[in-house]
């Protein structure tokens, strides 16, 4: 079940996320009441996440892990952002870095 809310929590940030560039600086109050909406539940199911004994190291791990990989291609697909190989295998690390943390045993 922790996974679960860890998975709507990632969600629900990168909806907000996405949102706060839509909202160009909070000027555009619908889409600042989705970044506000969005940022409150995602803090919301970490904290649920957490409380069903999740470890924080993993769960900000994987956090990171899939909102970065998650942003960087909304960036590119929706929002006319620019890719590099540079950003690619930087994502791959921090991916890379999740799945260690996870094999080590942090995740059981």
């Amino acid at each position: 079940m922790a996974w679960f809310m860890l998975a709507g929590a990632i969600v629900a940030e990168v909806l907000a996320t996405s949102a706060l560039k839509l909202s160009e600086g909070f000027t555009h109050k619908g889409w600042s009441l989705v970044v506000l909406a969005g940022y409150g539940t995602a803090f919301y199911l970490l904290s649920q996440a957490l409380k069903l004994q999740m470890e924080v190291g993993v769960a900000y791990a994987v956090w990171a892990g899939a909102g970065t990989a998650a942003i960087a291609a909304i960036g590119v697909l929706f929002l006319g952002e620019t890719i590099s190989l540079a950003k690619i295998a930087g994502i791959v690390l921090i991916i890379g870095g999740v799945l260690v943390l996870n094999l080590a045993g942090g995740a059981h």
